[in-house]
């Protein structure tokens, strides 16, 4: 093994490791350190400002193995760069941890995070020291976090009237690429979650919707199925494709004679033993399809295969049945046929039986793929979003856009309130944390006024990316919003005629607006008390 360093002794004896390559290192302190991390975190921060918005850029990501992504969802945008700055790491795990909490403004919260980088600079130039300022973020952002409840309005969550849930999807696949068939993925977004809400809890359990997708067709083939679609046909080609009032039985036991368990074999030396093992083998088989019969089931759902000669005897006994489910499916076929999943034939009971109205095999096209389709479930709240599109990226992009839309519908049955999009509300906060700061008397009113203006950076992005004279555009409508004490007036984006948001039905959770904020402070904060750093590069002199 080659030497990693020398050893060496101090004064009193103690050894000292002294690792080789350090004089290659380079070492940032102070405020070349600072400069460092906030270049790396605008570089990143600027890679996704053109994807903010309905009018926002699409990127495209090549893997090392050549598969191309297209999305402009921030999340993935970044998790798919290959980011070498540690700062530019922090960024990713930023995006990352919107998504998984909110799972909706992954692209906004590192907008605002380098924005707030931005505006730091400006102030470490001025000689201000980054604790100063990473004191004066934390105070504007309680203030915004504040005034943004102030300005927040309540939804009724009624389960009749579904129109203000469906226009809250709509903003969030808006930016999407699938925004053409924008209302019906809305709606298809909602009606899953209502299908499967616990409105005692004010929980959704999304382990039981399933987006599944399948290449061909259009997007406005996509469609909501209230049970399970599974990747799979029958069994047999002459299997009827198609079972009314199904009793499945559920199997995780192969269709197949018993083996000792320990390492077996078996020499056969004439015809008289060949014919008997294969009339145990046929005899097995049998009382396994009796064992079936006798429960009540009329169809098979097994986990693992069966050979040819099993398939042939499900035939002749008319038993329709399906191999090679996998565990997840097996577990949401159980879930939604209220059936239980049994491991040995001797434990088939009526009882363990799943019961589903209506299971066919689902075709596409002149191709012969072939999917199974269980609806009319027992227990009715498992649902599958069946998602088709030109080709794979589409059909990807649009399960991303659904997970946003669905994420963002959970988020309003968790808590009702909303605020509106557009950069209305970044404009509202930014105007109450500048009047804030005229009121602080020590140095950090620089860094709150400093939030202010970064906070602007997301209307800025937005009329930028719609094509408008960014700076003029905010100044008229931050004005509008002072003269008229509006909070929700916006940028126009799609070129409507009004920037009033509440009109144009732009509306954003409050709780993903306020996570927003939250996170990009504290993570600008942690950025702002790093002030040394080593890296590689030339030696130091």
């Amino acid at each position: 093994m080659p030497s990693v360093g020398t050893l060496a002794f101090d004064e009193f004896g103690r050894p000292v490791l002294i690792l080789r390559g350090q004089e290659s290192k380079k070492r940032l302190f102070g405020i070349e350190a600072h400069k460092s991390h906030i270049l790396a975190g605008k570089a990143v921060a600027d890679t996704l400002k053109t994807s903010l918005g309905p009018r926002g850029m699409d990127k495209c990501m090549v893997s090392p193995d050549g598969d191309i992504t297209i999305t402009n969802d921030g999340a993935t945008i970044l998790s798919m760069m290959h980011v070498e700055n540690e700062i530019g790491k922090l960024l990713v795990q930023l995006s990352k941890s919107q998504d998984d909490e909110i799972g909706d403004g992954t692209t906004g919260v590192v907008v605002l995070a380098g924005a707030l980088l931005e505006q730091a600079e400006a102030l470490l130039d001025k000689g201000i020291h980054p604790i100063r300022i990473a004191d004066g973020y934390e105070l504007a952002a309680k203030v915004a976090l504040d005034h943004l409840d102030k300005i927040a309005e309540s939804y009724p969550l009624d389960l009749k009237n579904l129109d203000p849930l469906v226009n809250t999807a709509m903003t969030t696949l808006g930016s999407k690429i699938i925004n053409r068939c924008q209302r019906q993925m809305a709606e298809i977004a909602v009606n899953a979650i209502m299908n499967v809400v616990d409105m005692e809890r004010r929980d959704v359990n999304f382990e039981l919707i399933k987006v599944q997708g399948k290449v061909g067709g259009r997007l406005e083939d996509t469609m909501l199925v209230k049970g399970v679609v599974v990747d799979k046909t029958f069994a047999h080609p002459q299997m009827p494709k198609e079972v009314r009032n199904a009793k499945i039985a559920i199997l995780t036991c192969p269709f197949e004679p018993p083996k000792p368990k320990t390492k077996h074999k078996l020499d056969i030396t004439n015809v008289e033993d060949y014919k008997k093992l294969r009339e145990y083998e046929k005899e097995k088989f049998t009382e396994m399809i009796k064992s079936i019969k006798d429960a009540g089931a009329n169809l098979v759902i097994c986990q693992w295969g069966f050979d040819d000669e099993a398939n042939h005897l499900l035939l002749s006994q008319e038993l329709p049945a399906v191999r090679w489910v996998g565990g997840p499916e097996i577990e949401l076929i159980a879930i939604a046929t209220g059936g239980r999943i049994v491991p040995r034939f001797q434990e088939l009971t009526a009882d363990k039986l799943g019961f589903a109205g209506h299971v066919y095999e689902l075709d596409f096209g002149t191709t012969s793929e072939h999917m199974l389709c269980i609806e009319q479930c027992k227990k009715s709240n498992t649902c599958t979003i069946f998602v088709r599109g030109g080709n794979k990226m589409v059909v990807e992009e649009a399960k991303r856009a659904l997970h946003d839309a669905l994420c963002v519908v959970r988020n309003l049955v968790r808590d009702n309130r909303i605020v509106y999009g557009g950069g209305a509300c970044e404009i509202s906060c930014a105007i109450e944390v500048a009047k804030e700061a005229n009121k602080i008397a020590t140095i950090e009113q620089y860094a709150i006024r400093a939030f202010a203006d970064a906070l602007e950076s997301v209307p800025l992005a937005l009329a930028e990316n719609s094509g408008y004279s960014p700076i003029k555009t905010v100044a008229d409508v931050k004005s509008a919003q002072i003269a008229q004490n509006n909070p929700s007036l916006g940028i126009d984006c799609l070129n409507t005629g009004t920037n009033d948001m509440k009109s144009q039905l732009v509306i954003e959770t409050l709780i993903g607006k306020r996570q927003q904020i939250s996170l990009a402070t504290q993570l600008v904060r942690m950025i702002l008390k790093i002030d040394d750093i080593r890296l590689p590069g030339e030696s130091e002199e």
